[in-house]
């Protein structure tokens, strides 16, 4: 049994059967009381068979994980159609009983298009092309409402993007946005969050790690650079960004790249950070708990979703990078 899951306290899940193993930049969604991973890797561009949470040394093919949060345990889904192939770098988004995967690309610099998964029927479709409709890549971030799948950033095979553009689930068609400007450069792996109508991107990785804030009216179709106060965290990048009613919720991520890049561990941070998107105000959360068997080692490059446990909503956080460059294969949720 876990602990029971409070405001402002990390609680480790427990995990029941064969689960996705240690990997990072991966994805994961959850639809109901259900937690759904794709891709990653175990090391540096290595991407971890295509199949949904395949754990290395079990040779199954086309395989999709899914952990119960209810009862804690890992089971396999029989699935049909067409799947992405492996990839690491790669977004996942949840609308209704619909997963939607989108990017990632192979150690080729092969870059997957769109794919819709459907929770009721187990099959995937491929909604979408790599390059039609929208330009491939890798590392981007994704936010979805109840129509809409929002892509941004990214690297592409043409460099780092700051570009947004949305997925229409109805009408099917990609929908580009006004252009974010100069002022918000091109950036890989930056947090992305949807609160009331306007798009939140939170610092990213344009060689250096940002610091800057931008939020994109969806009513209006205007960018604007925000300035905030408070605790203002560290520049960072490959790190858990979500909403909460009015706030946007972050943790962890890398705060300086190592030296070689991707292929090493730089500095990463181990706190929580909130941002009232009213007030433009930053508080560093204080936890409840900060017994160390609780509270999650630093990380980044990490698998994340909104989830609830025991009626409470919060965080839900997978593996990622540690500061030993060891990938982490833990499951942890922190209440809102």
């Amino acid at each position: 049994m876990s602990p029971v899951a409070e405001n402002n306290k990390w609680v480790k899940v427990g995990q029941k059967g064969i689960g996705p193993g240690p990997r990072s930049s991966h994805a994961m969604t959850v639809v109901g009381n259900k937690v759904y991973f794709f891709g990653g890797e175990l090391k540096p561009t290595i991407p971890i068979d295509n199949d949904l949470c395949l754990k290395p040394t079990i040779p199954i093919d086309n395989d999709l994980c899914v952990f119960d949060l209810d009862t804690q345990e890992w089971s396999i889904a029989s699935v049909t159609g067409d799947a992405p192939f492996p990839c690491f770098g790669v977004c996942m988004v949840t609308i209704g009983s619909t997963i939607y995967v989108y990017g990632g690309r192979d150690a080729s610099r092969q870059y997957n298009g769109l794919y819709s998964y459907d929770t009721l029927t187990n099959e995937w479709k491929m909604l979408s092309p790599a390059g039609e409709g929208l330009l491939g890549r890798s590392y981007h971030s994704m936010v979805a409402d109840d129509r809409k799948i929002y892509v941004f950033g990214g690297v592409s095979a043409n460099g780092r993007l700051n570009t947004l553009d949305a997925y229409d689930v109805i009408d099917g068609k990609w929908v580009q946005y006004p252009s974010a400007g100069d002022a918000c450069k091109g950036r890989g792996a930056p947090g992305l969050a949807i609160v009331e109508g306007k798009i939140w991107v939170l610092f990213g990785f344009d060689g250096n790690e940002l610091g800057d804030i931008h939020c994109f009216d969806l009513a209006s179709g205007v960018w604007t650079a925000v300035e905030t106060s408070g605790d203002i965290p560290e520049a960072r990048s490959v790190f858990p960004a979500v909403s909460c009613g009015k706030y946007v919720v972050i943790y962890g991520g890398e705060e300086e790249p190592h030296e070689l890049m991707h292929m090493g561990a730089g500095k990463f941070s181990e706190d929580v950070y909130k941002l009232d998107t009213e007030t433009l105000v930053w508080e560093k959360v204080k936890l409840v708990d900060e017994a160390k068997e609780a509270k999650p080692s630093p990380r980044g490059w990490c698998g994340f979703a909104v989830g609830v446990k025991d009626g409470r909503e919060g965080l839900l956080v997978h593996g990622g990078n540690c500061p030993s460059n060891e990938r982490l294969d833990d499951l942890v949720f922190f209440g809102f």
